[in-house]
């Protein structure tokens, strides 16, 4: 028993060390500061020996083209944050239409000022990653996003070399309410914009609940489904040297990434 005045002297020991509860991989995410979905995504898909660490960019509640330009200025100060003595393998930025804003490019190269150890990656990269992957060339894309974003965003994948049938938003303007749409209301959306000559449908924002119901819109329109934070964090998870075939988070988890383009 301790008693007042005595000094502690521990028994020599040698314990025993492990590659750490993350020994498989560490993936690194900057999240906007509204974004209400992507962090709970992330760990829901993580499978076991992976480890998810998260920062945050101080964002406006008001999503725009100006106000998403305005992320690439803080960037490189985030992905510093994350954790530089646990080096995560990747770092990828969570956010599709400020990625698509600022420019894929431009995203790597302040992610490697911050964090030159992580491979480099973004949102958008993710998706196109997934819909090359899964050979999809037409398709039609739904929204949370006010329609001067939805104009950028198929400006952007055209010109990656995809055809956009049809692109849809819902004219929301804020993180919060980006968050506060159901998953049902996704599964709806989903199949009221499909067409018969998309090859995927793609709902775009890391910041809705759409991965939830990715499982049962693939079964109600018999296609695939992506969705931006499972093509993000499959394509993370790939570039990390993780294959795992996951279960109920759509049949992109079933491919290998052959598809994948260099960031660094």
């Amino acid at each position: 028993m301790f008693k007042s005045g005595q000094t502690i002297r521990s028994t020599p020991r040698t314990p025993e060390m492990d590659g750490g509860r993350h020994h498989r991989a560490k993936l690194g995410f900057v999240l906007m500061s509204t974004d209400l979905a992507a962090e709970a995504d992330y760990n829901d898909m993580a499978p076991a020996g992976v480890g998810v660490h998260i920062t945050r960019l101080k964002t406006d509640d008001y999503t725009t083209n100006e106000t998403l330009a305005r992320h690439i200025d803080h960037m490189a100060d985030a992905a510093a944050r994350l954790q530089p003595d646990v080096r995560p393998d990747v770092i990828s930025y969570s956010c599709t239409s400020g990625s698509i804003v600022c420019g894929e490019e431009n995203v790597f190269e302040q992610i490697r000022k911050g964090a030159p150890w992580a491979e480099p990656m973004c949102i958008v990269t993710g998706v196109m990653d997934a819909l090359r992957e899964i050979g999809a060339k037409k398709i039609v894309i739904g929204t949370p996003y006010l329609d001067e974003i939805n104009t950028a965003e198929a400006e952007y994948l055209m010109q990656g070399g995809f055809d956009v049938l049809d692109i849809q938003g819902l004219q929301l303007s804020t993180g919060i309410e980006f968050g506060q749409v159901t998953p049902a209301y996704w599964l709806q959306f989903a199949r009221e914009i499909d067409h018969p000559d998309a090859d995927a449908i793609f709902l775009s924002c890391s910041g809705i609940r759409a991965l939830e119901v990715v499982d049962e819109i693939e079964q109600a329109v018999g296609k695939p489904v992506i969705t931006s934070n499972q093509a993000q964090f499959w394509s993370c998870l790939r570039r990390a040297g993780v294959g795992d075939a996951i279960e109920g988070f759509g049949q992109l988890f079933r491919h290998a990434g052959t598809q994948l383009r260099p960031t660094r």
